[in-house]
């Protein structure tokens, strides 16, 4: 493994989190059209966004990898995240490593999603040496499926949420040997 944290593609920068991160991610976080497919749906305030920034840390301390703050390479605005996480709300899929991002609805309809996520994408397969990538999303949320089926994700299984009872979507990418 190389100890790359610093993503770019030709409209982002994907990185470690900082402080001051974590305004901009708590306004993204406070939009319910933003968090409308995400757990049950509740917007989160600052705390519990800096809290979820302290735990993508954590996760690359302890697993290698994480998520990435995402940023406008043209202005260095914060846009969102992209990245992997471990999906420990979904038992029944581990072990098992996620691909995700949430960006805010400003930057919706421009491919950035998609953008981000395939170089996550080749991060995991190259850097990390993943040869299984999942993809969860709550049944309705067609931009993240769409986002998954561009990246050549193919759909799983049907299964519902442990604690919200939400039905969700499970897609997987398997690296060609």
């Amino acid at each position: 493994m190389t100890t790359t944290t610093t993503l770019r593609t030709p409209r982002l920068t994907l990185r470690r989190w900082r402080e001051d991160d974590i305004e901009p991610m708590a306004a993204i976080n406070a939009d319910p059209e933003v968090m409308r497919w995400i757990g049950d749906g509740s917007v989160r305030d600052r705390a519990l966004t800096e809290a979820g920034i302290v735990a993508c840390e954590r996760e690359w301390e302890e697993h290698g990898v994480g998520l990435f703050a995402v940023e406008c390479r043209l202005t260095g605005q914060l846009v969102g995240f992209a990245g992997l996480s471990v999906p420990d709300f979904l038992p029944e899929i581990l072990p098992a490593v996620e691909i995700g991002w949430r960006f805010g609805r400003p930057f919706w309809g421009r491919g950035l999603a998609t953008e981000a996520a395939r170089v996550v994408l080749d991060f995991a397969l190259r850097d990390r040496g993943l040869a299984r990538i999942v993809g969860v999303h709550t049944v309705g949320d067609d931009a993240s499926e769409g986002v998954m089926r561009k990246l050549g994700m193919r759909r799983e299984r049907e299964t519902t949420h442990p604690v919200h009872g939400l039905p969700l979507c499970v897609h997987v990418l398997e690296a060609r040997s």
